[in-house]
């Protein structure tokens, strides 16, 4: 595609590219993948814990978007709300599919210019906290990652996860209760 036009397709808003998307462009289609992949795969990644099926998540939502594109309603939501809840849904149908879990990134890899025993607590701590968000039940797992690692407000948040506020807010609560009796123990090393 020639520079200017692509650069004209980047002045865009979402809704406009997902006209397009739904008319079959394939330029709409890359500008929206290239606007919104980083973040959606860094919503799939903290749902899933896992960088691989985190990839395989976003990729699939964006072959839904595809497919689905002369559906989208700007009337109904949002397309970053439409996108968030394709991922989401894509990430909890890996989650029932998972039959393991695999080994954290860089387990058995050695720095020789760190302090081991301190890396080594850290990245525990660390590994301690995320299987606590991860042993979360999903809709709560969701509601956290959402407003808390995501940035999205409570509002956007139950648009995303097609709840109202007060029942948002009930997860949230119940996610941070789980999650404070879970890591108590380890209170003094956090």
């Amino acid at each position: 595609m020639h520079g200017d036009a692509a650069a004209a397709l980047t002045l865009l808003n979402d809704a406009q590219l997902m006209e397009r998307v739904g008319r079959g462009d394939k330029a709409a289609y890359s500008t929206l993948l290239s606007r919104h992949l980083k973040p959606l795969h860094a919503f799939a990644y903290r749902i899933l814990g896992d960088g691989d099926e985190a990839e395989d998540a976003v990729q699939n939502a964006f072959v839904n978007i595809w497919v689905k594109a002369q559906s989208f309603d700007t009337d109904k939501a949002a397309f970053t709300t439409w996108a968030y809840r394709i991922v989401m849904n894509q990430c909890l149908d890996a989650k029932r599919k998972k039959r393991f879990d695999p080994m954290p990134e860089g387990y058995d890899a050695v720095d020789e210019g760190v302090d081991i025993e301190a890396e080594a607590l850290s990245q525990a701590t660390a590994h301690r906290v995320q299987q606590a968000i991860m042993a979360l039940p999903e809709r709560q797992r969701v509601a956290l990652t959402l407003c808390h690692f995501e940035g999205h407000s409570q509002a956007q948040a139950a648009e995303i996860l097609d709840v109202r506020v007060k029942a948002l807010e009930s997860l949230l609560s119940r996610a941070r209760a789980a999650l404070k009796k879970t890591l108590e123990p380890m209170r003094d090393e956090l």
